[in-house]
């Protein structure tokens, strides 16, 4: 068994792939916090917050002792007009994690989350009707297996899909929908704790249950008291994040304690990638990635 090693994300900052208000940390302070805090590794964040010269970017991640081992790219899947765009925006960020030196980095596709209203009004809270068709799923899938393919073969990198509130892929029903309809050997899990939990699911159930399908993990907590907050009250997504729906591990229901046993069992050799999503301005990011950093400690990673 390979060690496993912990990373942090820019999302933790604030730097999301969100147009909002508020303004997130430059990357130079994000990635001096997360080596300063014990990670070993980042993703990339959006385009454009690090930078997009592959000799500056690998410079300014080794400084800090890092490895970049991954990047989120939203592509609205059931659109079929957007998948050549998609795919040529996933290739372009493929394109410059590799020549920085980062062959094995991942593509983390989704759904270009946050911009269908009703999917964004109701996340937490989905309900079947609110779904894709059956024509729709099969384009969906369609578009993640040809913008996997296009990395895979062009490349020789690999996709993993995360599911993601406030996005077509939330539910544990649309997650078993997408792996059924994607090719297995092609398009990965990225398996997100937090978002799995909000969305209705139990994490360690689905671990076990996609195991062989995951080769990226994000460890994010959910606190099920905001999540009955937001119910109540009718938060849209952002609204949830703001209230803190995605805490500090530990803090919320999530089990990492089983998790984390069931990744030993099973001799996983991957990266886990922290991910507590904070809005721009947002709370104290170093604070949480230290004691988040402290906690996967106590879990023995």
């Amino acid at each position: 068994m390979g060690k496993i090693q912990i990373a942090n994300a820019p999302c933790s900052w604030g730097a999301l792939e969100f147009e909002l208000e508020g303004k997130a940390l430059g990357y130079e302070q994000v990635l001096d916090e997360m080596h300063e805090t014990g990670y070993a590794g980042t993703e990339l964040g959006d385009w454009g917050f690090m930078p997009t010269d592959p000799a500056e970017l690998h410079t300014v991640i080794k400084a800090r002792l890092l490895q970049l081992l991954g990047a989120f790219v939203p592509v609205a899947l059931a659109n079929e007009n957007a998948h050549q765009d998609g795919l040529e925006k996933a290739l372009k960020v493929a394109k410059l994690m590799k020549l920085a030196g980062y062959p094995n980095a991942f593509i983390v596709l989704a759904d270009e989350n946050g911009t269908v209203p009703q999917r964004t009004q109701n996340a937490g809270r989905i309900t079947p009707e609110m779904g894709l068709t059956e024509d729709q799923w099969k384009i969906f899938a369609q578009g993640a297996d040809f913008i996997a393919a296009g990395i895979k073969e062009k490349l020789g990198m690999r996709t993993v899909f995360h599911h993601h509130c406030a996005g077509y892929v939330e539910t544990p029903e649309e997650i078993d929908t997408l792996l059924s309809l994607t090719q297995p050997g092609l398009l990965g899990l990225c398996l997100d704790m937090g978002h799995y939990a909000f969305g209705g699911g139990d994490p360690l159930m689905a671990l076990k249950k996609y195991y062989d399908r995951i080769w990226h993990v994000h460890f994010k907590d959910y606190d099920p008291a905001i999540g009955a907050e937001s119910r109540k009250h009718g938060y849209d997504y952002f609204q949830s994040v703001s209230k803190g729906v995605f805490c500090e591990l530990g803090k919320g229901s999530v089990d990492f304690k089983s998790i984390a046993e069931e990744l030993k069992i099973r001799g996983y050799d991957g990266w886990i990638v922290v991910e507590q999503d904070v809005l721009p301005g947002m709370g104290n990011p170093k604070e949480c990635a230290q004691a988040n950093r402290d906690y996967i400690k106590s879990l023995g990673f």
